[in-house]
């Protein structure tokens, strides 16, 4: 099959969250399974300089936004056989400090961004020489392609465009802008009712997506079912019920040639799944580079998150301060509210010798903390697939999660399967819960061969994407088949 993708972020170019994982490596993994992929995305500040083999093409969009027309250029990069990246090159709009936001505040542009960007996503689908047989968008940045390209269709002649997949990472983000700036796509006002992109009045991009793609899928399975409840549905549960017919979940994958603990270049130390030495060395280490004193035979806890009320960092917060009068250690990587900011840095020098905390991002850092951890916290209120705690089994690391979403589906606790146990879960949003969790980790940890079996199970577990990218196909495959008038959910033969 040709697949265009189309995201704001794609690793290793642009990275805010788990999007650009995804869609980085499921581009890889189709290519790598015999499929011409190309995957659009903006051109942001310092991606050029990194990337240097990039070469302009014989590309001008000159497309309208609203009144007024916009001009853009589009770069390629060849990344490996079968796979390219086409890079939206418009300077006003995407060369810039961050990608959504800055110092915390989202740029005041951001529909004018983004619709463009969603334009150019139409206009090579329906221009390019290399004519895709499925277009796959992602989250409401690249929201409203189902819409433009169904305008086409209808209004524009454009006889047989190609079904278009929807990819819904995290439903509370929505791209909710003014009803004014509906005015920006161009659409007719037919687009813009209780049906399609207007929610209370204003114009929501991940709607439009919903009501117009001809597939839905989501990062998980239950995030699937979860999304067309009211608690999780975030106002849009009742369109996603009307369109259960064409929603999916699929389970995120892993980089396994990324995250490989043998073959890992930000590690110290590689270690397997048969021989562990390396993990006691890694964890030594990165207690070094935190500033903690080491402390070998301590359980050593840890985090990367956005520190937003969605990652479960506050009864986090309240569990910690339960926790740490036992001889615990803990590390954080992440940023996000200066509330939450504060309060962890304030954690931090209440128990200097028990907490570390380093604010922002690094790469290197992230690796080194789920090779150098016993133990990895994933306590969110929500989370439709979550990657850490697939990194955290692959390098042994047991997640300790609330059961939602891809946790859930990818961490089996000892009450589901005694023998195939690689994780702890617990179900009430609360500090005591978290803390009863963090507890039954220490038991845990007294008992050595126990917590061996669960680290062997953890490092076995097959979350590759060779494995995933099938699923995808089938839903790709199955969209394909909607002119005809065939029933997706028969067509895809997914229950």
């Amino acid at each position: 099959m040709k697949i265009l993708l189309a995201s704001s972020e794609v690793h290793p170019y642009s990275k805010t969250g788990g999007l650009a994982d995804m869609v980085g490596a499921l581009g890889k993994a189709l290519a790598r399974a015999n499929h011409e992929v190309c995957i659009v995305t903006p051109l942001y500040r310092g991606i050029q300089e990194r990337f240097p083999a990039m070469r302009r093409m014989d590309w001008q969009f000159n497309l309208p936004l609203g009144a007024r027309p916009v001009q853009a250029e589009l770069w390629s990069l060849a990344v490996e056989k079968r796979l390219t990246i086409y890079f939206v090159d418009q300077p006003g709009f995407y060369q810039r400090a961050g990608i959504y936001l800055e110092n915390h505040v989202s740029y005041p542009d951001n529909a004018e961004r983004f619709i463009f960007f969603s334009k150019c996503v139409a206009n090579l689908a329906r221009y390019l020489p290399w004519r895709p047989d499925v277009v796959h968008v992602n989250d409401w940045q690249a929201g409203l392609v189902p819409a433009l390209m169904l305008h086409q269709r209808r209004g524009e002649g454009w006889g047989n465009p190609p079904p278009v997949c929807l990819t819904i990472h995290n439903l509370a983000y929505q791209g909710n802008f003014p009803a004014a700036a509906f005015a920006l796509t161009n659409l007719p006002d037919e687009f813009f009712t209780i049906e399609g992109a207007e929610f209370y009045k204003q114009l929501n991009c991940l709607k439009a997506g919903i009501a117009f793609a001809d597939a839905i899928t989501t990062v998980s399975p239950r995030y699937a079912r979860e999304i067309t409840t009211e608690e999780f549905g975030c106002g849009l549960d009742g369109l996603l019920r009307r369109r259960q017919d064409r929603l999916f979940g699929i389970l995120n994958g892993v980089d396994h040639e990324e995250w490989n603990t043998l073959h890992d270049p930000l590690l110290k130390y590689p270690y397997s799944a048969v021989r562990l030495v390396g993990k006691q060395k890694n964890k030594i280490e990165l207690q070094k580079e935190m500033g903690l004193p080491v402390a070998a035979d301590a359980p050593l806890f840890g985090t990367i998150t956005r520190l937003a009320e969605q990652k479960g960092v506050d009864i986090q917060l309240g569990a910690l301060e339960e926790m740490l009068s036992a001889d615990i250690r803990f590390v954080l990587l992440g940023s996000g509210s200066a509330a939450f900011e504060r309060d962890y840095n304030m954690l931090s020098r209440r128990f200097p010798s028990q907490v570390a905390v380093r604010i922002g991002y690094d790469e290197g850092l992230a690796h080194r903390i789920e090779a150098g951890c016993d133990f990895y916290l994933m306590p969110s209120r929500f989370e439709p697939s979550g990657l850490n705690q697939m990194y955290s089994l692959r390098y042994g690391t047991i997640p300790i999660v609330r059961a939602v979403g891809g946790l859930d589906d990818s961490v089996i606790d000892f009450a589901q399967d005694a023998a195939r146990a690689n994780g702890i879960k617990f179900r009430e949003y609360s500090a005591r819960a978290l803390a009863k969790a963090i507890r039954k980790a220490l038991a845990l940890y007294q008992q050595p061969g126990l917590l061996l079996r669960y680290r062997q199970n953890a490092m076995r577990m097959d979350f590759s994407w060779n494995q995933t990218v099938g699923e995808y196909l089938k839903i790709y495959k199955a969209a394909e088949k909607i002119s005809s008038g065939q029933d997706l959910r028969t067509a895809a033969r997914v229950p």
